[in-house]
């Protein structure tokens, strides 16, 4: 049986250089990488101000907010959310959360894949990686590639 104590998860710390805003504290404790063949989880937690990034995943993900306020966007819908609440993201659409309360946002998601890819609009540091892979047998972070010029 697979079983994660959130109390005790060990986190990273991820920071944009680019966004002094865009700064989170994440695991990934269940994925493909643990053994699990069709779901995969998240945890993070924002400190006051702070966001996660906009971006998109492959997959469609459940976030449970556990503690704290923040504002949430889905698509072009933006709307407060609250302990307690779920809100439902559809895969491959864009979304973001910032905490807007006074505490820290505490927030557990699932992804209906166990290997799960996330785009986002603007990488952490100038030329860098846009596109994390959740769930692979190692780190993958990838720069999204410019596009090519088109001869006229």
């Amino acid at each position: 049986m697979q079983s994660i104590d959130l109390e005790s998860l060990e986190t990273m710390e991820i920071q944009s250089a680019l966004d002094p805003a865009r700064r989170v504290r994440v695991a990934f404790p269940i994925s493909s990488a643990s053994g699990t063949a069709a779901s995969a989880s998240v945890y993070f937690e924002l400190e006051p101000g702070a966001h996660v990034g906009v971006h998109t995943d492959s997959a469609e993900e459940f976030l449970i907010v556990l503690e704290g306020s923040g504002e949430g966007l889905v698509g072009d819908e933006v709307a407060r959310v609250e302990a307690g609440q779920v809100v439902a993201v559809p895969a491959l659409v864009r979304h973001d959360i910032t905490n807007v309360g006074t505490g820290p946002l505490r927030v557990f998601g699932t992804f209906a894949g166990s290997t799960v890819v996330s785009t986002f609009e603007e990488p952490l540091e100038e030329d860098g990686a846009q596109v994390f892979v959740i769930g692979a047998p190692m780190p993958i972070m990838l720069p999204l590639a410019a596009p090519p010029a088109v001869a006229g």
